[in-house]
């Protein structure tokens, strides 16, 4: 578990997934990620699910990141299966990309690197795509989650390094 400090930081997760989303299977990887947020201290505002497809999983991202300040993790849809296309919509919702994050991601051991999943900004957000198995999505998140603060800093116009600017080094 990642000690963070004092501040309140938020999430939200976005379970992608056709079966999920239409019943017929249970949504375990949704709340194994709220679960690691919410044990490294963040406060999980929303959990949500979305079929799979660009469609819909641009549509759950912008309504997640409209007007909020924090975490947006996804979970499935970021493999090779026709229907993984979590990234290709991620990638219509935010500003710039992250590919350092996605790469720790991808680096928190071998499966990982099957996964196709990316990070970026969107907003005052941090979007990370996580894969859809729960111990892949929860290591995947491990890999970066202590990253996940100053990030959110820096997308809320804070200065972490204020001692560095006062001596004229960056």
């Amino acid at each position: 578990m990642v000690t963070l400090p004092d501040v309140e930081w938020r999430a939200k997760v976005l379970t992608v997934s056709d079966s999920v989303d239409a019943g017929s299977a249970e949504d375990r990887s949704g709340p194994a990620v709220a679960a690691l947020l919410a044990q490294s201290g963040f406060s999980v505002v929303e959990q949500a699910g979305v079929p799979d497809g660009v469609e819909p999983v641009a549509e759950g991202l912008r309504r997640l990141t409209d007007g909020f300040a924090g975490l947006v993790v996804t979970t499935g849809g970021t493999g090779f299966a026709p229907r993984d296309l979590t990234p290709e919509a991620t990638l219509r919702v935010i500003d710039r990309q992250a590919p350092a994050l996605a790469e720790g991601m991808h680096r928190s051991n071998p499966k990982a690197r099957l996964s196709r999943g990316i990070a970026g900004t969107a907003g005052r957000c941090l979007v990370l795509n996580l894969p859809g198995s729960p111990a892949a999505a929860t290591e995947c998140l491990g890999a970066v989650i202590d990253l996940v603060p100053h990030a959110l800093a820096l997308l809320s116009g804070e200065d972490p390094h204020p001692r560095h600017h006062a001596s004229g080094t960056n």
